[in-house]
């Protein structure tokens, strides 16, 4: 991550600026004409270079919209065409920060930080979402989220004038740089500076939460933050500085390494970081990459990986990756286990001892389950694997060495279970962490090496890399 050279220039960029063209777009696309005007406003605030430092635009950016578009979707990683497509679209739509993404603002020096540690704020009013206590909670917690891997201290203040200052607002609300109404653009912050340097302004017509609905305040306020302090926005889906709000889990909330590596940059590590171990964004081509959990959902591959899965959908050419959270706010960070029952369009997602069906990407009511409900002895605490065999309507669950059996017609565990892996899967080892079934074979995860196994000669035929189901 690279400290970002933002400076308050940045929000002039209002909706009002032309282009010199209109935006390209696909021919056959459904997109209307407010959502191509939508998109050319996007570009104009997030993807275009300011000429002037004074705060001005007096002349339309050199960019062509082409340019801009391919920029964005080079930073999203989508794929890059220079045009308008729908998947273009569906990722401008998604609410986010009001930073830009290019770090092109060459108005202040480079690596911009503060010169001090000890940093002030004060919170000037507060969003009726919430109690004005919850609200204090969620700041003081937010700052925390940077003082714990830094020398950094934030001291409130009650009265007076703060290096950083706190405020909602609506539409303009004071700093020329003015809100979109719900959802958009949450909030915006100011580089460390004079004056409006570090402040922090939420668009109070969001709905701000303390949980996963609407906008969690703790989540909006620590990337906003992160801005206040000096940093540009992050290209790693699973960093707190990416620029699009996704719901994660706050009550033991760990900061992602890749902030932890750009905030030390600027300015050091501290000396009291509660939890050195920091999450790690995953590599699909890892060579030694383990995975938790596989599962397909209407012809859509599910790969999990901590707190993260993979869509890899058939006529993609690239895996999708996106937190667990930001599609199942209710469902643990990580999970142990999961397949598809296709005959009745569910999957089952297994964590310790519960589980849950999902209709879609709904969570069906009346869940989560216990594992116990399905028929296993109270001494069995989780589920290492599951694989749904639909020659046979049976499902496999693994635990540690050993193996069950599951009618899902009956609902109920098949007499002469559990059995040893090692003896019915020769070759796979004593253990299994992920499996699949696809066209008569059940792929095995072992560590990082996947066994492809056949049904119907009760051998293996093939020994893979656990990245090669991501064509690695």
């Amino acid at each position: 991550m690279t400290p970002a050279t933002l400076s308050a220039v940045v929000f002039v960029l209002s909706l009002t600026c032309g282009f010199p063209a209109p935006v390209p777009h696909e021919k056959d696309s459904d997109l209307t004409e407010n959502e191509i005007r939508f998109a050319e406003k996007y570009l104009n605030i997030l993807y275009s270079s300011p000429s002037n430092p004074a705060g001005v635009l007096l002349k339309k950016s050199s960019k062509t919209i082409g340019t801009k578009l391919k920029e964005m979707q080079s930073f999203f990683g989508l794929e890059i065409t220079g045009k308008l497509d729908e998947d273009t679209m569906d990722m401008m739509k998604q609410p986010r920060c009001g930073v830009p993404d290019v770090g092109e603002y060459n108005f202040f020096p480079r690596k911009l930080k503060w010169s001090r540690y000890n940093l002030t704020y004060r919170i000037e009013n507060y969003t009726p979402d919430l109690p004005p206590a919850d609200v204090d909670k969620a700041i003081k917690k937010a700052f925390k989220v940077w003082s714990d891997v830094t020398p950094l201290n934030f001291t409130r203040l009650r009265t007076g004038v703060a290096d950083i200052m706190i405020s909602f607002g609506k539409k303009e609300h004071g700093d020329y740089y003015p809100f979109d109404g719900p959802n958009g653009l949450l909030a915006h912050a100011f580089p460390p500076g004079e004056k409006l340097g570090g402040d922090t302004h939420f668009d109070d017509d969001e709905f701000f939460t303390n949980d996963y609905k609407g906008y969690n305040l703790f989540i909006v306020a620590a990337h906003e933050f992160g801005h206040s302090l000096g940093l540009d926005h992050s290209r790693d889906p699973g960093s707190l500085m990416y620029p699009v709000y996704t719901y994660t889990q706050t009550s033991h909330f760990l900061l992602p390494d890749d902030d932890v590596q750009g905030i030390q940059a600027l300015y050091g590590s501290g000396d009291r970081d509660p939890n050195p171990k920091h999450p790690k964004t995953p590599e699909k081509c890892d060579p030694d990459l383990t995975i938790d959990a596989v599962t397909e959902l209407r012809g859509e591959k599910m790969i999990f990986k901590d707190r993260f899965f993979w869509r890899q959908h058939p006529q993609m050419t690239e895996a999708e990756l996106v937190l667990i959270k930001s599609f199942w706010p209710e469902l643990p960070n990580k999970i142990d286990a999961a397949y598809e029952y296709s005959n009745k369009d569910l999957i089952y997602i297994f964590k310790g001892r519960k589980f849950w069906a999902l209709n879609g990407y709904e969570i069906l009511d009346d869940y989560p389950k216990k594992i116990n409900d399905l028929g296993f002895p109270k001494s069995i605490r989780s589920i290492d694997a599951a694989v749904h065999n639909n020659a046979n309507g049976k499902t496999l669950f693994f635990t540690e060495d050993k193996y069950w059996s599951f009618d899902e017609e009956n609902k109920s565990m098949e007499k002469g279970y559990p059995r040893l892996i090692a003896e019915d899967f020769l070759g796979i080892g004593e253990k299994v962490d992920a499996a699949y079934q696809r066209n008569g074979y059940i792929y095995f995860f072992n560590g990082p090496l996947q066994f492809e196994y056949s049904i119907w000669s009760k051998r293996i035929t093939r020994v893979l890399r656990t990245n090669s189901i991501l064509w690695c």
